[in-house]
């Protein structure tokens, strides 16, 4: 597919703000493009955004861009949302509705405009609280992918974070994690906790004060509301001379992990500023992101580790815990915080390692050879001498392919070529006549 060439000054933008340049090499002749496109859907049907790198665009079709990309934006500001909200939350529960079809509460003037619509009444306050309960998910997956937290996990989460030591959290993409420690914060007097969330999804702006939550795509670094919303991330990270806060994100796992890594490390930035603070230091982070991106992450955050710890949704058919899910959740934690200031679960099958130094799951055997805890999905791998490095269970060692592959792999030697055109060197799935 496309190589990611990243965020260039002077992009032109769509709706979800500047777009990606990207570079595609064409069959035949192997000639290299490059183009832009949106940098929030990876898919032409969510935003089909399209512009050749050296293409000229014309001042008539800029000026209609730009109309559109206005015209796209919600009908209501941040603003609007928080006047709505203390209307509302005056009114007597008979009187307070949620639109299901727009994902809007509503003020009884608006029960008209919205008389064919399904709708829920009498919102609680308590409901209020949780909007990720009340908004439907965006499955969308590349995009918005919105899994969210089982309680287990997020509480796990809120704990961890509170032991530590940590005041604020920046949720970037984490709206479970923002709610719980938001709700705790009103309920528990010497729980000091708090969080800002930055996330795509407008829809929340309707249950959060400005300086609760920012509008934001995690894949361009792009606050919607501008320098005023870019200001009240800035003052939350470098509140307290930057001390005390840890970013935790929780991005789409079609996500870009360069264009991801981009952000982040703008908001490291960001947090850099801080006056007094120690530049040659990490700002914490918690990237939570499948086990098999390992490899990704740590090309652009060398100093992070990989927790043991499999963090669950409650949406997502494949990562739920135990039982219900088809397998184990393959998502973890990755960190720049020592390993071993993580503790991990005991209740839930985890134990500390005394020779690595971390908690790891009770499945993951410390290998000798290898001398650390090599297993990443839970189960217990074996160690291939002559590959010298542990291997799934599943895996024996091809001596045609060199290396440990599932039983009735395809060989890499005697079927040299694709599926598709027969040429060596790439798989089916990246074959360029595709």
């Amino acid at each position: 597919g496309p190589v990611l060439l990243g965020l260039l000054p002077g992009a032109p933008s769509c709706p979800h703000g500047p777009a990606l340049l990207f570079e595609k090499t064409s069959q035949g002749d192997g000639e290299r493009r490059r183009f832009y496109a949106c940098s929030a859907c990876r898919d032409r049907k969510g935003c089909s955004f399209f512009q050749w790198e050296d293409e000229k665009v014309s001042e008539a079709r800029l000026a209609a861009r730009e109309e559109y990309n206005r015209h796209q934006q919600p009908p209501s500001t941040h603003r609007q949302n928080v006047e709505r909200y203390r209307n509302f939350v005056q009114l007597p529960i008979a009187k307070r509705r949620f639109c299901l079809e727009c994902q809007q509460l509503l003020l009884p003037a608006e029960w008209e405009k919205h008389s064919g619509h399904q709708f829920l009444r009498d919102i609680s306050t308590a409901q209020l609280k949780r909007p990720s309960q009340l908004l439907f998910p965006l499955e969308n997956k590349k995009a918005n992918a919105q899994y969210l937290f089982t309680d287990r996990s997020c509480q796990f989460l809120v704990d961890l974070i509170a032991d530590l030591g940590f005041r604020r959290v920046l949720s970037v993409g984490t709206p479970r994690l923002h709610e719980m420690i938001q709700s705790k914060a009103l309920q528990e007097d010497d729980f000091k906790v708090r969080s800002l969330l930055l996330d795509i999804d407008f829809r929340y702006s309707q249950f959060y004060a400005e300086d609760e939550f920012c509008h934001y795509n995690m894949f361009n670094h792009y606050f919607f509301g501008g320098e005023a919303a870019r200001e009240t991330c800035r003052k939350f990270l470098q509140q307290d001379s930057g001390n005390r806060v840890i970013m935790v994100t929780d991005p789409p796992f079609g996500g870009l992990v360069g264009a991801l890594a981009y952000s982040f490390k703008k908001l490291e930035e960001m947090w850099k500023e801080a006056e007094g603070a120690d530049s040659s230091q990490e700002m914490p982070m918690f990237w939570i992101f499948p086990y098999f991106f390992e490899s990704r992450i740590l090309e652009f955050f060398p100093s992070f580790n990989m927790m043991d710890y499999q963090v669950d949704y409650d949406n997502h058919a494949l990562y739920k815990h135990g039982k219900t899910g088809r397998r184990q959740s393959p998502v973890r934690i990755f960190t720049n915080l020592t390993p071993s200031m993580i503790v991990l679960p005991a209740e839930e099958g985890y134990r500390f390692c005394s020779i690595c130094q971390r908690y790891v799951s009770s499945g993951n055997q410390h290998c000798e050879s290898c001398n650390s805890c090599t297993s990443k999905d839970g189960r217990r791998w074996k160690h291939c001498d002559l590959c010298n490095k542990c291997v799934k269970p599943s895996w024996f060692h091809c001596s045609n392919c060199n290396c440990c592959a599932l039983q009735n792999h395809l060989c890499e030697k005697t079927n040299a070529g694709c599926f598709v055109c027969g040429k060596p060197g790439h798989k089916r799935s990246a074959c360029p006549s595709l």
